[in-house]
Formats: structure tokens, C-alpha cells, sequence
């Protein structure tokens, strides 16, 4: 462990010196509790929209400027804290959903963000650029295709030299195609899982230890399918259970060069995934019902997480699974 001072362990520290500062003070202040003007947090199974939703499907990739409702992706909400300050983050499939929270999120901490998106995806990425920017971060759109090895590293390489290294890697992009039976599952579509959720973040993964230092974190997505597989996702589930997989195994050999490795084992989410065949027809608008809280998760839920994992503050945390499910148990 390095022996050099935490910026944001300094801030969080400082924060919490403050704030007892400050309750202290205002105890003293004719004894009023300084915890009676503190508003209330805000109750989970109703801060955000819940079953049934609109029937709906795009053609694959999806968008989520036209999902309705729209995710939200902490574009209003997410305030940050410094607490990536300086780092150099590439994530891949961040125009929309868990990805574009993790860039959101990155971006208010600190952080310069390049990501990767389909060209298909270019109206959400717009967006994705403009947050950053206003965010007053470097943004850094890599439009392609992962599931050419050959662009994969190109992929890298432009991103290392766009922001001049790379401390964070967030291997995000997947393909979700629901099927009832095997039977229905192409030759196509298995490839195209497999390939764009498990080769491509191989093919980047090796690429970026050539500009990850002592200090950096990969942080991938794994799934709730990974433990608890769904009936109709059989070949996506399995391409979840081996990013967790790789995700401890490359932990314990990576650790010793001090960087770390975790996953996110996301539950239902509402992203383009599930509008652009990754759901069944006609079983969207009853998506996260079965839940304890009754509803599917937002991709800011998950925005925090990401940036636990990436920073300092997780120092001592590898090879781990981190569910958010809404209470179906985790990894």
C-alpha cells in the first residue's frame, strides 16, 4: 500500500470531521438537535416508476432517449465529490444504461471518461459527451464494434492516448436475446453473446494491463443470471456466470501488481437491453414486479457502486461479486 497521502480518503475524512463539527455546534446552539432539520432519505420502493409499463420494443441496440419511461441515469441527481479526481476511466456501452451511470458518475468524481457505444447508439452518446463536458471532464466517444478483436485494441490504444493513461476499466457492453426454448437460440445469437460479453472483454482486458498501474481497478458486469440463472436467457446467463469467474480468477493474479478486480451482479434494470429483445414479447410491463420492492432498478442505483469500485475508498476489496437485486438475495 502506497504510503502517499488519499485525496479522497482526505475528503471523506474531512466531511465526516465537519459534519460532526457542525452537529456539535448546532447542539450547542440552544440545544436544538441538529438532526430535526435533516429531511428524510428517500423510500426506495417508491422514489422510482414501478409495474406495469407501456408494452414496448425498439430494434436492436435500443435507445433510451425512446424508452418510456426514460431510465434514469443520475442526469439530474448524481452529485460527486472528488473522489475520482484526475483518474482516467475507458468504459465500454456507456451511451446508455448501467454504463452511462458509471460515465455520469465518473465524470462528476473527477474522472476523464472515453467509452465505447455501437454507431447505432450515436443520439444517446451525444448526450452521454455533453454530461461530461458540463461536468467540466474530458469525454472522449470510441464508436465501434467489440466484437472485433482488431478494434478492441484500437479501442485501448485510443483511449490511452485520448487521456493520456488509464487507471479505470469498466467492461459494461453486453447482448441480451430472450429465447423460450434452445431451440430457438441461433448459432448467430449465441456467437454474438459470447462474443460481445465475454471475448471482447478479454481481448480489452489484455490490452489495458499494458497501461493499468499499481493502483488501477477493472470493475465488470456480471448479472443476477450468473447465480440465479433465468429459463429464457440460458446463453446470456452463462456468459454472466464466466465475467464473474474471470473477474475472481484475474483478482488473485493481478492482485500482487496491485491492481483490483471486481464485479456488479446487477437484478433487473430498466435499460435499452430489456425493450430490444432481451425481455420476452408482452412480458415487459410487468419487468421487476416479482421483486421484494416491486419494481426493476434504475441504472443511478447502480452509479455508486461503480464508483466505490474504482476508487481508493475499496482498497482492500478484489475478487468480489457486489449484487443489487432489490432483494432477491446475491452472489
Amino acid at each position: 500500500m502506497s504510503d502517499r497521502p488519499d485525496p479522497s480518503r482526505r475528503l471523506l475524512v474531512g466531511g465526516l470531521t465537519t459534519g460532526v463539527a457542525a452537529a456539535l455546534g448546532a447542539a450547542g446552539l440552544g440545544g436544538r438537535d441538529a438532526t430535526a432539520a435533516t429531511p428524510a432519505a428517500p423510500n426506495p420502493t417508491t422514489e422510482y416508476p414501478k409495474p406495469p409499463f407501456q408494452d414496448q420494443e425498439q430494434p436492436w441496440p435500443g435507445l433510451a432517449s425512446r424508452m418510456n419511461p426514460r431510465p434514469d441515469h443520475g442526469e439530474t441527481s448524481y452529485t460527486g465529490s472528488g473522489r475520482l479526481a484526475g483518474r482516467r476511466a475507458l468504459l465500454t456501452g456507456a451511451d446508455s444504461g448501467i454504463g452511462r451511470a458509471a460515465a455520469i458518475a465518473f465524470a462528476r468524481e473527477g474522472a476523464d471518461v472515453a467509452f465505447n457505444y455501437l454507431p447505432q447508439e450515436e443520439e444517446d452518446a451525444r448526450e452521454v459527451v455533453d454530461l461530461i463536458r458540463k461536468a467540466g471532464r474530458k469525454a472522449v466517444p470510441l464508436p465501434g464494434d467489440i466484437r472485433d478483436k482488431a478494434f478492441c485494441r484500437k479501442l485501448v490504444a485510443d483511449a490511452a492516448r485520448e487521456l493520456g493513461g488509464l487507471d479505470i476499466l469498466v467492461n459494461n457492453a453486453v447482448y441480451q436475446k430472450a429465447a423460450k426454448s434452445i431451440d430457438e437460440i441461433s448459432d448467430e445469437d449465441f456467437e454474438q453473446t459470447f462474443t460481445t460479453n465475454v471475448y471482447a472483454m478479454f481481448w480489452i482486458t489484455k490490452a489495458a494491463m499494458a497501461h493499468l498501474q499499481p493502483g488501477s481497478a477493472i470493475v465488470n458486469t456480471s448479472s443476477v443470471n450468473a447465480y440465479e440463472p433465468g429459463e429464457s436467457l440460458i446463453d446470456y446467463a452463462a456468459t454472466k456466470a464466466a465475467i464473474a469467474n474471470f473477474s475472481k480468477g484475474l483478482a488473485k493474479q493481478l492482485a500482487p501488481k496491485g491492481i483490483r478486480v471486481n464485479a456488479v451482479a446487477p437484478g433487473p434494470i430498466w435499460t435499452p437491453l430489456q425493450v430490444s429483445g432481451g425481455k420476452l414479447p408482452h412480458t415487459l410491463p410487468h419487468f421487476g414486479a416479482d421483486t421484494p420492492m416491486g419494481r426493476p432498478g434504475q441504472p443511478a442505483e447502480l452509479a455508486g457502486i461503480y464508483v466505490l469500485l474504482a476508487s481508493n475508498e475499496a482498497s482492500y476489496s478484489t475478487g468480489q461479486v457486489f449484487g443489487a437485486v432489490g432483494g432477491r438475495g446475491g452472489p
